[in-house]
Parts: structure tokens; C-alpha cells; sequence
């Protein structure tokens, strides 16, 4: 009965459910993990992160302990939504809290979500803690490993990592396979490294592997990339690979991209004839780079012959709008990440960036990988309309979907963050700079602390202004510190200064001058003295000046050591 409400989506119903079944069944059923375990995957697979993980939490109030199921589960849950550091505690709960010992499933779970987080190095750490823990790595283990590498552009290294494989293959059974293989293809192609790509090819044939479709579409859309065409007729004919290639519509579709792509359109005709003569049945994706390319070159009478042939054959449904037509398509179950990429890129051409925002997450929840263009040209017209906080929400996405965007985004987002006062979104943009070691400009995150220090963010504040200088970048003290003074902040402007001489930096001895006044002024002369003494140690108090206000402030409060401590340094008149 849970299964059933939580499939239709009842959900509330289905909780109500789960916390009367003890009641209903008089006790003769009791409730554990499993019941559990059932809504909070039905909670994550319906897009409702913040419940499924208070569900999790209102296991331990009723009683119920978690099993390594439902933590399995959670970090599932977790990593898909990029929730790093929420695994790094769930991880230690369930070691240290309940005394569970993690499985191969679950190890195999951290690694895949680090490594598909861009984390590949948190995904080795994984690795090693399996292997110190008793859990034996397998062929699925190091796949995923080999996939992480050369999603991030180590494809020499998940080579070795394949090489490993080989030669422990006899003892632990790890032998690689055509996933294996097809995965270090990809990593090659992607660097247009074809030779090298052809090179594992060979070498998984002659280990007596039989290339699978998605071996040779892979290979192809390398050549493809590479503009290598002359060889892709090898591949076809079986010269390359050892066997026979039946080519599907994934395959013609590639053909057909790159011909377009490179402005031969006659040529992806005839590849579209070939499909026929195949008997190959084209797809929506097949007619979609066809129209777009006929659209581009303006012959839209044959553009308009090829939809009315794609509605006769009702490889889509035919309704007003392209819109409502792509959502039908979803519905039929139509997995064409082309169709997303089309629609989404034609939203931005159009200025309806929110729109294509929208159609970016549901092509998320689908498990498909959008590619650069259609990040950079959705964050570019996000920020065009003043929707910074909408860019910036995209630009995390692209990072976890392990494309790196360029500098120059980075600082136009925050800029824009800034100028709309997004408190919040500017600190975590500043931060996430930091983590993935993209330089800062100095300007800009001066602005964040001040930002920070202006909607009372005070923490927030003196953590960037540390973070900052511990990765070796710097800020506009003196700016900053004038900035707190004007707007009598000078609690604030003592903590940004003893920060500031901590890390070894260069700091304007008139601010400091004026900040030592200030806090006299405001009696707090501990902080004062503090700071005085702080800049005699860093050889920068001899040009302070103001320290009559600072010893008669001492002497007020019957401090007189150190008031004659200032005295003997203030300057003879």
C-alpha cells in the first residue's frame, strides 16, 4: 500500500500512512527502515530533497533505526543534488552514530557521486577507505573511477588506472570490460586524441572484446569532432573494430550533425537516404538537425516537407506550439537530449531565458548532460534580463555537470549579484571561487564584504576576508576599513585589521590611526590597545598617530601599564 500512494504521488497521504501502521495493525506490525526507506526514494525521485531528508530525521524520533539501505539511499539522494558537505556527515553518523558498516554498494555510491561532482580526488579517498575497510573493488568500482578521471580531462591517468586493471586482473577478477574501454574511448575523443582513442579500440579487440553500438557512435562522434571523416568509412565497413558495425539512428544522427555543422547539408540528405535504404527508422532527433539546418539556411519549404512527413509518421504529436508539443513528447517517454538542447537554445534566442531555465532542470531530473553552449548562453541571457540569482543557480549546475566555465562568468554573475544586494548568493559565489581555485578580483570581493558588513553578515564577512588571504589572494583593505569607519562599524574594522596583520598584509597606517580613535571614542579600549600593540609587533606602530586619545582612554579606566606603555612610544613634542 506505501509503494502504491507513494507511486501515484499521494504523498501526504502516504506519510500519514506509514506513522498509523503500527496503530491500525493493533502492533502486529511493527515499523522499520524498509517503510521508511520506501517514501524517502519516493520523496527524492519526485524532486523533494528537503523531505525525503526530514523523513530520514524523524526516523531516530520514532525509534527506528536506519539500516546501510537507507543510508545507501540517502547518499544517492544527496549527491545527485550536489550536497557534498551533507554526505561528509551523514557518512560520519552512520560510522560513528550507529555503528553501520558501509558495503561495496555504498562505497561504489560515494565514488560514483564524487567523481560525477567533479570530485575525483574525494572519489580516490573513497576508494582507499573501501579497500582499508575490508570492501572489495570491482570492475563497476573502477569504471566508475576511469569515467571520473576522463570526465575532468585526466585521460592519461584512468588509462593506468585501466592498465592496473589488467595486470590484477587474474587474482581479483577485474578484468576491464567493453564499459571500460568504451568509457577511455570517450575521455580520448573529447581531447580530439583520435589516434590514441583508435588505440584502445584495437586493444580491447585484441583482448577479445566485441565493440557494442555505443562503442562505435562514441568513436564516430570523436572522428566526427576531430573532422576525420575519411576514417569514419572504416569504421563503418569493419576494418576498424573487427567486426561488422550495424549503425543505428544515433549513429546517422552524428553523420548527419557534423555534415550540417560544417555547412553540408546535401551531404546529411544523403545520409538521411542511406538511413532509408537501411531500413534505419529515424528518430525526432534525426528530422530536428535536419529542419535546423534548412531553418538556417532559409529553405524553409523544405524544412516544412520534412515536419509534415515527421507528423505523418507521428514520430511526434502534433499541437500548437513547440512548447507543448516537447512537453507531449516527455510524456511518451522520448529520450533525445537534442530536443532539450533545440528547445532550450531557442527560448534564449527568443529572450525567454526563465523558460529555458525550467526546461534545463527537468533535462537534469532525466539524467542527460547538457553541454557548454547551453549553459553559457542561458547564463548570458539570465544576466542580460536581471536575473542574477537564476544565473548563478545555473552556473552550479554547470559545475556539476563537470563543465568548468570561464573566469570572466564567474565575475560577471557576482557583479551582478552585487548590484541586486544578493546577500546570500554573492558570499556562496565568492566561496565557491575559493574551493575551485578561480581567481578572484580584488574589487569584487572587497564589495561581497562590504556587502556583508552592511546587511549585518558580520561572520559571513570576517570568513571571506580569511579565506581570502589563506588561498593567497587579497582585498582592498584600506577601502574596507574606511568604508566600516564612515559607517561607524568599527568593531568590524578592528576585526578586518588584526585579520589583515595575521596574514602578513600591508595595511594604511592613517585607517589604523583613525580606527584606534574610533574605538577609544566608543569606549572599548581593550580592542584599542589590542590593535596598537598588534602594529608595534608588525613594525607599523611608530606611524600611528592619535595615541594621546588611546593613553588617556587607558588612564580612565586605571589601566596605567598601559598607559605608560604608550606614553614612553608616543612622539616628544
Amino acid at each position: 500500500m506505501l509503494e502504491i500512494l507513494s507511486q501515484s504521488r499521494n504523498f501526504n497521504t502516504a506519510r500519514n500512512f506509514l506513522f498509523s501502521i503500527e496503530k491500525k495493525s493493533n502492533g502486529t506490525v511493527k515499523i522499520d527502515d524498509k517503510f521508511f526507506n520506501v517514501l524517502i526514494r519516493s520523496y527524492a525521485n519526485a524532486g523533494l530533497f528537503s523531505e525525503s531528508i526530514k523523513l530520514f530525521k524523524n526516523m531516530k524520533s520514532v525509534g527506528v533505526f536506519p539500516s546501510v539501505y537507507t543510508f545507501n539511499s540517502l547518499f544517492v539522494i544527496l549527491l545527485r543534488r550536489g550536497r557534498i558537505g551533507m554526505v561528509y556527515e551523514v557518512f560520519d553518523e552512520m560510522l560513528k552514530t550507529y555503528g553501520i558498516t558501509p558495503d561495496n554498494f555504498t562505497f561504489n555510491i560515494l565514488i560514483k557521486g564524487f567523481c560525477r561532482n567533479g570530485k575525483v580526488d574525494e572519489g580516490f579517498r573513497f576508494f582507499n577507505e573501501m579497500i582499508k575497510r575490508g570492501c572489495q573493488p570491482d570492475v563497476v568500482t573502477y569504471n566508475t573511477l576511469v569515467d571520473g578521471l576522463c570526465r575532468v580531462g585526466k585521460v592519461k591517468v584512468a588509462h593506468n588506472v585501466v592498465k592496473g586493471m589488467v595486470k590484477k586482473s587474474g587474482d581479483l577478477n577485474l578484468e576491464p570490460n567493453v564499459v571500460t574501454y568504451t568509457t577511455l574511448i570517450r575521455g580520448y575523443c573529447g581531447k580530439q586524441e583520435i589516434d590514441e582513442a583508435l588505440d584502445v579500440l584495437k586493444v580491447m579487440v585484441d583482448r577479445g572484446l566485441k565493440p557494442n553500438e555505443i562503442t562505435f557512435n562514441t568513436l564516430i562522434q570523436g572522428l566526427c569532432r576531430a573532422q576525420k571523416l575519411d576514417k569514419i568509412k572504416d569504421v563503418l565497413e569493419g576494418s576498424l573494430g573487427g567486426s561488422q558495425f550495424v549503425p543505428d539512428a544515433c549513429t546517422f544522427n552524428t553523420l548527419m550533425n557534423a555534415h550540417c555543422s560544417a555547412g553540408n547539408v546535401d551531404e546529411a540528405l544523403k545520409v538521411f537516404e542511406k538511413m532509408a535504404e537501411l531500413k534505419v527508422q529515424p528518430d525526432s532527433a534525426t528530422y530536428g538537425i535536419l529542419i535546423g539546418s534548412f531553418c538556417q539556411k532559409k529553405d524553409y519549404e523544405k524544412s516544412e516537407k520534412l515536419l509534415d512527413e515527421l507528423l505523418k509518421k507521428g514520430i511526434l504529436l502534433q499541437d500548437s506550439g513547440s512548447d507543448r508539443l516537447f512537453r507531449q513528447l516527455m510524456k511518451r517517454g522520448t529520450q533525445d537530449p537534442l530536443s532539450f538542447k533545440t528547445l532550450i537554445m531557442g527560448h534564449c534566442s527568443e529572450g525567454t531565458f526563465n523558460a529555458g531555465h525550467e526546461l534545463l532542470v527537468i533535462m537534469l531530473r532525466r539524467d542527460f548532460m547538457p553541454d557548454v553552449e547551453i549553459y553559457e548562453s542561458l547564463i548570458n541571457g539570465l544576466l542580460q534580463k536581471g536575473e542574477p540569482k537564476l544565473a548563478h543557480d545555473t552556473l552550479e549546475k554547470m559545475l556539476r555537470s563537470s563543465h568548468l566555465p570561464p573566469t570572466s562568468m564567474f565575475h560577471s554573475i557576482l557583479t551582478a549579484l552585487i548590484k541586486k544586494s544578493c546577500v546570500g548568493e554573492s558570499a556562496s559565489l565568492v566561496m565557491l571561487m575559493l574551493e575551485k581555485r578561480i581567481t578572484p578580483n580584488i574589487g569584487l570581493s572587497t564589495d561581497v564584504v562590504k556587502l556583508l558588513f552592511q546587511n549585518g553578515a558580520r561572520d559571513k564577512a570576517t570568513e571571506i576576508v580569511r579565506v581570502v588571504y589563506e588561498n593567497g589572494y587579497t582585498l582592498k583593505a584600506n577601502e574596507l576599513i574606511v568604508y566600516l569607519c564612515q559607517n561607524k562599524r568599527l568593531l568590524e574594522a578592528h576585526q578586518v585589521l588584526m585579520l589583515c596583520l595575521e596574514k602578513e598584509q600591508t595595511v594604511d597606517a592613517d585607517s589604523c590611526s583613525t580606527v584606534i580613535a574610533g574605538l577609544c571614542k566608543i569606549h572599548k579600549v581593550s580592542e584599542a590597545f589590542e590593535l596598537y600593540y598588534e602594529l608595534l609587533e608588525k613594525g607599523v606602530g611608530k606611524s600611528v598617530s592619535g595615541l594621546k586619545d588611546l593613553r588617556d582612554a587607558l588612564e580612565a579606566e586605571g589601566r596605567s601599564k598601559e598607559a605608560k606603555f604608550v606614553t614612553l612610544r608616543m612622539p616628544k613634542q
